[in-house]
């Protein structure tokens, strides 16, 4: 079992950043790919990017690639999620998601990720 809590959402004007934190309990959070998912009111909730269990593969969704940077520290299991250039549609609730899987297509699926935050708010005004 993992339970995963997401911090760092806010409140950013156009062009700011934010660091998002997802902090995982139990012992196997090195054992699983983290996933950050977003979802936008009225919208269904999109892949954003995946971290692989060692850290050394990821996959972006085109939509963040080169503003996003996804990253972890297995020491503290915990998983980060940078966001720079920030722009008014990346608002919405941040996700952070584990599962097996691999850092492919098959890893931009909700249904690879057995366990789920609870999300938090990233809102970026014009």
């Amino acid at each position: 079992q993992v339970q995963l809590v997401e911090s760092g959402g806010g409140l950013v004007q156009a062009g700011g950043s934010l660091r998002l934190s997802c902090a995982a309990s139990g012992r196997t959070f090195s054992t699983y790919a983290m996933g950050w998912f977003r979802q936008a009111p009225g919208k269904e909730r999109e892949f954003v990017v995946v971290i692989s269990w060692s850290g050394s593969n990821t996959y972006y969704a085109d939509a963040v690639k080169g503003r996003f940077t996804i990253s972890r520290d297995n020491a503290k299991n915990t998983v980060y999620l940078q966001m720079n250039s920030l722009k008014p549609e990346d608002t919405a609730v941040y996700y952070c998601a584990a599962g097996r899987t691999g850092s492919g297509y098959y890893a931009s699926l909700r249904s690879s990720y057995n366990y789920w935050g609870q999300g938090t708010q990233v809102t970026v005004s014009s």
